[in-house]
């Protein structure tokens, strides 16, 4: 069996309005292995850049140096993200990752947190980032297109690894706050999730694969909309994960900076010590890097 990994990020998605929505593809993964809420490490504010640059690279602020959505002065070069991992170990091994967040694929604000050469759709002609109403139309378009692309990576190419980003739910909370909307977004996403999920059941080798799936948001909202404080709102966060070697006993102490861990181990590259994230599938027999 020939072993594959994607992970699934959403931005801005609170774990009580998750758990009250009707998203029956992330309720699948979950029932299929785990889906637990995790508290946004302390060592993070609850800002985009520090926490998906945790996920990425399996290790805090203090570490990769990223303190708020302005990159620059980072230390990925010494935590590099999990795709980028990967493909050192094996140079012949290929990834993809995209998003509609800039910063995240490309040298925007000092990123790109996956590097190098992610996709990244642009914003339509005349409209400028934000959150009005054509802002956060344009942003649903965006997102409709990451997942096509990844859709297509999926079932075309033999990807070691894939990370999709879907970034609506977190700019409409940030517009009207914990919505009727923002619940809406939030649906939406796990449709796109579903066509993740089908694009891989599709793929014609798929009899003979094993994939690990995970779906994460990086923070909460206030009721009001905006994060960045401490509130319980702002700082539960959620995983859901499937896989080998995943059940329902991987959630205990389960952490944003174990999903990077954990795509490197699912694929058998070996996990640097002392990174603060673990495997949630690791045995005593195998070796875990240990949690500063």
């Amino acid at each position: 069996m020939t072993r594959h990994v994607l992970v699934i990020g959403i931005d801005g998605v609170r774990a009580d309005v998750l758990r009250s929505a009707h998203v029956p593809h992330i309720d699948a993964i979950g029932d299929a292995g785990f889906r637990a809420d995790v508290r946004v490490d302390d060592r993070n504010p609850t800002i985009s850049a520090p926490v998906w640059a945790s996920i990425a690279s399996g290790v805090h602020r203090d570490r990769h140096g990223i303190d708020d959505n302005d990159l620059r002065g980072h230390h990925l070069d010494e935590y590099p993200d999990f795709l980028s991992r990967i493909r050192a170990h094996d140079p012949a091994a290929t990834t993809f990752a995209a998003a509609a967040w800039a910063p995240l694929v490309s040298d925007a604000a000092g990123g790109p947190v996956f590097a190098p050469g992610g996709f990244r759709p642009e914003l339509p002609t005349g409209v400028e980032d934000g959150t009005d109403d054509a802002a956060l139309a344009a942003i649903a378009v965006m997102d409709d297109a990451v997942t096509s692309r990844t859709a297509r990576e999926l079932l075309s190419r033999d990807h070691a690894a894939v990370f999709a980003y879907l970034l609506l739910p977190d700019m409409v909370a940030h517009a009207e706050g914990v919505t009727v909307r923002y619940r809406e977004a939030i649906e939406r996403a796990d449709e796109q999730v579903g066509v993740l999920r089908a694009a891989i059941e599709a793929r014609p080798q798929r009899a003979d694969e094993d994939w690990t799936i995970i779906v994460v948001t990086d923070h909460g909202h206030r009721d009001g909309g905006h994060h960045g404080g401490d509130s319980d709102a702002e700082r539960t966060a959620w995983i859901a994960a499937s896989g080998p070697g995943i059940d329902a006993s991987s959630a205990a102490g389960a952490s944003q900076a174990d999903i990077g861990v954990h795509a490197l181990y699912a694929l058998g590259v070996p996990v640097p010590l002392g990174l603060d994230g673990r495997s949630w599938a690791a045995t005593s027999t195998s070796p875990q890097p240990s949690r500063a």
